[in-house]
């Protein structure tokens, strides 16, 4: 994961608060959008698709692979650890 995707990552988590827009949340994005929005690459995002843990996607088409930003903030949620030694989801 590089410095430039986690910078996108969190400027992604900030605009959700500043989008006049409804659907903003429910909209279907891409991998790339999806990677940057959690800050991990689109690699990352592959395997996790293959062996489990990674957030819930949609699959559009056979060749097509979609993320809600709802599901990528619920997985996001799902692991944030007040310290090292809490137990929950990897």
């Amino acid at each position: 994961m590089t410095h430039r995707n986690l910078a996108k990552g969190e400027k992604a988590m900030r605009d959700i608060n500043t989008q006049s827009d409804p659907d903003f949340t429910d909209r279907l994005i891409n991998e790339h959008e999806a990677a940057a929005f959690i800050g991990h690459s689109v690699r990352t995002l592959q395997k996790w698709r293959v062996t489990g843990g990674g957030p819930q996607f949609v699959k559009v088409s056979k060749r097509s692979i979609r993320y809600r930003r709802r599901d990528l903030i619920v997985w996001i949620e799902a692991r944030l650890r007040a310290h090292t030694s809490e137990e929950g989801v990897a």
